[in-house]
């Protein structure tokens, strides 16, 4: 069976049935759950720091009218945590490495806050499309740019999360859980050295959350000059 480079961007099925629902569903099982005490054990006063951190500081920049997201970007900061977390396992799948997922997730989040914007102010909203003080040969020109760089926003989101991705998962964590034994001898093997590869792995986790904050950040920043 020959495969190509663009097979790891199939979605992976067992028995007919897609996977990417259970891959999408797993990490909301793996959040603990608040109880009804009146203390919190650590795992959970250390999520509600997070998160409580997390929405201060994408949201001290944007007006008041748009903290209604904070419960939106900050579950899904958290929902692609998780996943780009989950796919650094072995032999696991990482839904955010498909394209289709990550537009998903882009396009329908761009166009609200566009909307957002036309309706709540469409003056400004269109004066972001021409710059102040253009000279009047040049508005034409400008006009149509801006436009394009509207338009290329979600497009940008989603490749840059699937690129960046399936660059870690599809070599890094390979070429990490790999032998260096040929397949042939039974000679003794030189295995790598732990450090480098505990540093890699860090690396690989900080990818992860790095890829899931910067795309949160740019739909709060889209957000922002929409309100």
């Amino acid at each position: 069976m020959t495969l190509s480079f663009f097979d790891q961007f199939m979605s992976p099925v067992f028995l007919g049935i897609p996977l990417m629902a259970l891959a999408l569903t797993l990490p909301w099982v793996l959040f603990p759950t608040p109880t009804s005490r009146w203390l919190n054990n650590r795992l959970l006063t250390l999520q509600n720091w997070f998160i409580g951190r997390f929405a201060h500081e994408l949201f001290m920049p944007v007006n008041l009218p748009g903290h209604k997201w904070a419960v939106l970007l900050t579950s899904l900061m958290l929902f692609l945590i998780s996943l780009n977390m989950l796919g650094l396992l072995p032999y696991t799948f990482t839904p955010t490495t498909q394209l289709s997922l990550n537009m998903g997730l882009a396009f329908p989040l761009w166009l609200a806050t566009v909307i957002i914007g036309m309706r709540n102010q469409p003056t400004e909203a269109l004066g972001h499309l021409l710059p102040e003080g253009t000279p009047t040969l040049l508005i034409p020109v400008l006009i149509v740019i801006e436009t394009i760089s509207l338009f290329i926003r979600p497009l940008a989101l989603g490749v840059r999360l699937t690129a960046n991705l399936t660059g870690w998962t599809s070599s890094n964590s390979t070429n990490r859980y790999s032998s260096n034994c040929p397949p042939t001898t039974n000679a003794n093997c030189s295995y790598p050295n732990k450090h480098p590869t505990f540093l890699l792995t860090l690396l690989e986790v900080a990818v992860a959350m790095i890829q899931a904050y910067v795309f949160v950040l740019l739909l709060s920043l889209y957000l922002q000059e929409n309100v």
